[in-house]
Formats: C-alpha cells, structure tokens, sequence
C-alpha cells in the first residue's frame, strides 16, 4: 500500500510512475478523497472542542442558578455532540475509502525496471549452461516413456477435474527428492530456516501481500471464509504481520515447502497438457524480511541462491528482469528465472523473486526499529521461488531424456534417491 503523504508531496511523481506501469493517473482522485477526509477530522475536532467549552460552562451556569443559560447550554452540547459523531463517522467512513482504494493501486516500479508493455519488453541479464544437442527429436515430459508409468491425468481429472496430476512411483519419489535437495541446499548452504505453515489463512493475510482484495479470482476460498494459499510467500511474509521488530532481528531469512492453489482463471487455454500449469502443486517458497537500506542487495542475494538450484541439478538456465508491464502487483523490481525445456525447445519460468520495498510492510503494519534510535520504519519483504517443484521435474526429465526413453537424473540426486541414476524406460529406478 502507498503512503498518502508520499503523494500528497509530489502527485506528479506517482502517476508519472502509474503511466509506466500503462495505468491512468489518479493521484487527483486520492487527493481530493485525502483532503475532505482531513476537513471531516478537522471540523469533528473543532466541534469536540467547542463541546468540550460549553460542557464546562455547564455546570457554571447550573451554580449561577441561571437555569435559562444552563437549559441554553445543555442543549447546545447535546447538539454538538451529535454532530462531532455524524462528521466522525463521515470520516470514519472517507477513511476506508481512502484505503480501500490505496489497497487497489499495484506497487510503483523502480528506475532500473525497463519500460514495456508485456513479457516481449523483459530484459534478459545472464544465461548459465548450454543446451544438450540430442541426436533425436526431444518430446516433452509427459510422452517420454520412462515418465508415463508414473504421471497419470486420467485418473487425476477423474478424481479432481483438468490440470491436476496424480503421480506415483519413481517419478513421485524424485518429485519428492527434488523438494529435499532445494530444502538443504537453502538451509544448509545459504542459511535459511525451514518453517512450516499453515495452507489455509485468513483474509487479512491475503490483503498484507497484495492477493486481496483485487486478485480474489485468481485463489481459491473455503466456505468458513479461509483462503489457500496461492504460494507460501503469504504465510512467511505475514509471520511479521503487525509486528515491531529489532533492527538485530533483521534480516529474516525463512524457506518453506509447502502445496499451492491457484485457480489459473487468467490462464485458460494456456498450457493445458503436462503438468507445467496445476491448479495444486508444491513449491519451495524463499522470504526474506529486511531494513530500508538492504533490500536490493538481499534482491541479488535471492535470485543466486535460486539459480544455485538450478546449477546443483545441471539445468540450463537464463534470468531477466521483467518489463514494467509484466511485473506483480506488489514488486518494484522482479528478476524471473527460466529453464530451457527440450521439449518446447524454449525457456521457460521456474522462478519469480521480487522485491517489494515496504510495499507490503505498510499493508501489514509490520515495523522495525532503526539501529540507530528514531521513529520505527516499515519493514522491507522479498520473496522467491527457490523452486517450483513441478516444473524443476519437468525440466530434469526433459534435459535427461535418453532416445530410449529413459532419463539420465542429476548427480545431486542420487543420494535422495538410494544411490539410483536413472529412470529407466521402464519407470523403474536404476
């Protein structure tokens, strides 16, 4: 959410900002919403305090034994008083909607996001590996034969509907795998710590990392009025929901593997077949809680520790920066990390991390304590996939297909997986 008084100081900037992002200019609106909201206030504390005279000259008068000026009085705070509740329920009621609009308009990208209109206007920074040539035709993940015993969409659209996936055998035991390997490299190597949450939260959660209230289509919600998650940076991020921390309790690093559910209503048509796109799926999720003056550099920090998964596993990859046009509605900056699939013969997303600012830290109220004494700041909140783990398994069956249809599979998994290789035509690990 936007600070108000950030607007007020210089509306030229914020809808300068908005233009880039492709949206109109609507600081006139906030602000004309801001300052009869400060008139309502104003006038109920004038007429507070007038009712707080005459209450006083009250009892004056009553002592007096002027009964006319004391009747005059007393009606006269009583109709004061009347009229500070009606003006502060007026601002009671401009004051929500002076929020709920903030709570609609999406995060302001920063200078270095390039401008643009969609994903054909992101930036490409780095590209590590190089593409396996293959001296056969490469399919994708679900028609390599060894994959087949293992990947069943007829049953999972029998028990669930389209875009589920039921998986069994050597291929749920590696999809499982590759959940560990991305847990113990993050906790083990980069220092995060492992938490576990709960899939189902409360709407005020949704609405302190930017999934309400504009993106309710896009999850799902229960009939008690839950919502699940769309991805564990709601429950990780919200961990400081209300919060006042320590300066020394920052940064807060924390890793979670967790099941998600997104509702693709903006997808449809889109990647139907496979599982690159579910309506349920698991996702290793990275949040980090910072200070003002550590939030880019941690930015970088993230995105090396998502492409250091993909390395460990021996995957091709590129990162780019996203377009203003194609960033999330609570990041100022996004690098989005794609992995080169053989059998679409194109990279594509397996990692999003962002930085948001204090975006999100003013939708939680969640504040820290400078170092240095002083008035307490908003926190400052990224998050990353660190990775998706259904398609990190797309992207391992596809780069390790053999022509025979088994999958040769990564050297840092053979340990989760009793010492096994290979997947073999059969299905069976070997």
């Amino acid at each position: 959410m936007h600070d108000i008084r950030a607007i007020r100081d210089n509306p030229q900037a914020f809808d300068a900002a908005l233009a880039r992002l492709n949206l109109p200019p609507v600081s006139a609106q906030l602000l004309s919403l801001d300052e009869t909201r400060r008139a309502r206030i104003k006038a109920a504390e004038d007429a507070q305090a007038e009712q707080n005279r005459a209450s006083k000259q009250v009892g004056a008068a009553k002592a007096k034994g002027d009964e006319a000026e004391f009747e005059r009085l007393r009606a006269l705070v009583a109709e004061t008083k009347a009229q500070v509740a009606a003006m502060q329920a007026e601002a009671a009621d401009l004051d929500r909607e002076l929020r709920d609009l903030l709570m609609t308009i999406p995060n302001l990208p920063l200078d270095r996001v390039p401008d643009g209109a969609s994903e054909a206007d992101n930036v490409e920074l780095r590209r590590w590996g190089t593409p396996r040539q293959m001296d056969f035709t490469p399919v994708e993940h679900f028609d390599i034969a060894g994959v087949r015993p293992g990947m069943d969409f007829a049953t999972a659209a029998k028990l669930s509907g389209s875009r589920f996936v039921v998986l069994q055998g050597a291929v749920a035991r590696i999809h499982r795998a590759l959940a560990q390997y991305m847990l113990d490299t993050h906790i083990d190597r980069h220092g995060l710590t492992e938490t576990w949450t709960p899939v189902l939260v409360l709407p005020a959660m949704m609405e302190g990392t930017g999934q309400l209230p504009k993106f309710g289509d896009d999850s799902y919600r229960t009939t008690d009025g839950w919502w699940l998650i769309p991805t564990s940076e709601v429950t990780l991020t919200n961990t400081v929901n209300g919060a006042l921390l320590d300066h020394a309790d920052l940064p807060r690093r924390m890793v979670a593997h967790s099941q998600c559910f997104r509702s693709e209503a903006g997808s449809a048509g889109r990647d139907t077949a496979g599982m690159l796109r579910q309506h349920q799926f698991e996702k290793v999720e990275m949040v980090s809680i910072t200070d003002a003056d550590s939030g880019l550099a941690e930015h970088d920090r993230m995105t090396a520790q998502a492409e250091a998964i993909l390395q460990g596993l021996e995957l091709p990859y590129r990162t780019i920066i996203l377009c203003t046009g194609d960033m999330g509605f609570s990041a100022r900056i996004t690098h989005d990390i794609e992995v080169w699939l053989p059998g679409q013969n194109s990279y594509r997303e397996i990692s999003s991390v962002s930085y948001c600012g204090d975006f999100q830290g003013r939708r939680m109220n969640a504040r820290y304590r400078p170092e240095g004494g002083g008035k307490p700041e908003f926190v400052h909140t990224l998050n990353g996939s660190g990775l998706a783990v259904g398609r990190t398994l797309i992207a391992v069956l596809e780069n390790g297909q053999q022509q025979d249809g088994s999958v040769m599979l990564p050297k840092a998994l053979h340990p989760y997986l009793g010492g096994c290789t290979l997947l073999g035509a059969d299905g069976r690990l070997a």
